[in-house]
């Protein structure tokens, strides 16, 4: 399917993008409960994406998954984490793409748009990625957490201690990961910036309420 019948088969579907820990999940169940709206939440499936991901097209993932956890978090330089972690470079987003066609009820050769009334959230949704697909850009936002909005979040959940938990040198693991995020962030941010698309720079300042209704606003709700 050329890009254009892919742009009109999505043009029902939002995207909710952004880094690590800047409430993209909450805000998507917000939305859709407050608008009806489908959630496809992107970190759920990425179990199954890897196990559909072969190496030839997904070399990252199988790299990483081949790693110690000290290699993947401690040993390495955030920003050699930053290049080759898999979700950031984009593997597996043609996944995602064919679940969205899924939700049509089509096998994706045609029929109709996918999914009215979805929206898709996650980090894994990159700029570069999302925008060819974008009938209407104003149906793309990206949220942009500030460093100290991403380590309340993170410490307010544990999830970073998770992860930097399991290795051999929990502190340094944990920074090494949360420097790889700010790139990250700075990496998106510059891609909406390139592409002309939406983002909300998400502060300490901003309530969960703010937030909603900036997301909603500019998203078209």
């Amino acid at each position: 399917m050329d890009v254009a019948a892919l742009r009109e088969r999505l043009s029902g579907v939002r995207w909710l993008g952004g880094g690590s820990g800047a409430g993209k999940s909450t805000t998507a169940a917000s939305l859709a409960e407050r608008y009806g709206l489908r959630v496809y939440a992107t970190d759920d499936v990425m179990a199954e994406h890897a196990r559909r991901c072969p190496e030839a097209r997904c070399p990252h993932l199988h790299a990483f998954a081949a790693m110690s956890v000290d290699e993947r978090w401690v040993h390495r330089s955030p920003r050699v984490m930053l290049e080759t972690f898999h979700w950031f470079r984009g593997e597996g987003f043609h996944l995602i793409v064919e679940d969205l066609l899924a939700l049509s009820g089509t096998d994706g050769a045609g029929g109709g748009r996918a999914g009215p009334g979805v929206l898709v959230e996650g980090f894994r949704l990159l700029p570069d990625l999302v925008a060819p697909l974008l009938a209407d850009p104003g149906r793309a936002l990206w949220l942009l957490p500030t460093p100290d909005f991403r380590r309340a979040a993170f410490e307010s959940r544990g999830g970073s201690w998770r992860i930097a938990g399991r290795t051999g040198d929990p502190h340094r693991a944990l920074a090494n990961l949360l420097e790889r995020d700010r790139l990250f962030t700075d990496e998106l941010r510059e891609q909406v910036r390139r592409r002309g698309l939406g983002a909300v720079e998400v502060d300490l300042s901003c309530t969960h309420e703010q937030l909603l209704r900036e997301v909603a606003l500019r998203l078209g709700l």
